[in-house]
């Protein structure tokens, strides 16, 4: 297991900022951390990456506890936080050497040299760090962060400010880093999640309200499959009744209808072979998806 919370709080004052909250991700995982702001994101991160200590319960990383063994921890973690700090007056090469040193990597410009060609910094790694784009000091910074080969990643915002051509980029870098290492990223772009994550967790003033895989989702708001169909000839509802499996029949006018199943059964075969059966023409069949937004927005109200 790369990383486990069992119970963790952590209290400012009065306000607790992660109220009890447990969760686990795995190695060749891409797991998305979502909430609005000032949902407890990026405390959760702090302490996973033993910035700040927890309040309460535990976290561990591959076995080490961030209270009791934070240098193991941090060995293992490569960390981008939201407002990537970075030494704008050094240059990019030079910068990532000084952060090789700082964690003691052993083939220092081997490593530097395919971090530069696997970010696609070649072209910049000469250039002061404060001369670049927005997007480029984004992979500077998730260079430095894999520098070290560590197991876990942990990413706040890393896309925040990108133009759509960046955009891809870095996606398509995290992605191929989640076949191998354990990603917990953070965005508040909706689309980013379906792209790249493989599990989603949302957070809501301090605790998990929903962790999931992306395609189990929509399950948080309807509770079943929903099936809209449209046929040509006006149906009554006992008819409809009849096919296998349905849970519920909602009208939508004299041609469409809504039919609800549970969550295990998909029943748009059924409704085909009895359209066939007794002679209707079905126009139109569509299984109702719900986004991660509407998903997100539905929690999070």
């Amino acid at each position: 297991m790369s990383v486990k919370v069992n119970q963790l709080t952590k209290i400012y004052g009065d306000q607790k900022a992660v109220n009890n909250i447990s969760f686990e991700a795995k190695k060749g995982q891409v797991l998305g951390f979502l909430g609005p702001n000032g949902a407890g994101k990026t405390t959760t991160m702090k302490i996973i990456t033993c910035f700040i200590p927890q309040s309460e319960g535990k976290a561990e990383v591959c076995g080490y506890s961030t209270l009791d063994s934070p240098i193991d921890v941090r060995k293992r973690i490569g960390y981008l936080p939201e407002h990537n700090p970075l030494y704008k007056e050094m240059y990019v090469k030079e910068y990532l050497n000084f952060v090789g040193g700082l964690n003691k990597v052993s083939n220092r410009k081997t490593r530097v040299a395919e971090m530069i060609d696997w970010v696609g910094l070649g072209r910049e790694q000469h250039k002061l760090i404060g001369a670049l784009s927005k997007g480029y000091r984004q992979r500077v910074g998730l260079a430095q962060a894999m520098l070290h080969d560590p197991e876990v990643l942990i990413l706040d915002e890393p896309t925040s400010g990108l133009d759509p051509n960046q955009l891809v980029e870095i996606r398509k870098l995290i992605t191929e880093l989640g076949k191998e290492k354990t990603v917990i990223f953070s965005t508040h772009i909706m689309q980013e999640v379906q792209a790249i994550c493989d599990h989603v967790m949302i957070i809501n003033k301090g605790e998990i309200v929903a962790n999931d895989p992306v395609e189990a989702l929509q399950n948080r708001i309807t509770g079943s499959n929903v099936i809209t169909v449209e046929f040509s000839q006006k149906i009554k509802k006992e008819i409809l009744s009849k096919i296998p499996k349905v849970k519920s029949i909602q009208s939508l006018g004299d041609h469409q209808w809504k039919i609800s199943s549970s969550l295990m059964d998909d029943i748009r075969k059924d409704i085909f072979d009895f359209s066939v059966q007794n002679g209707l023409t079905l126009l139109e069949m569509k299984k109702e998806v719900y986004s991660v937004e509407d998903v997100f927005q539905e929690l999070t109200k």
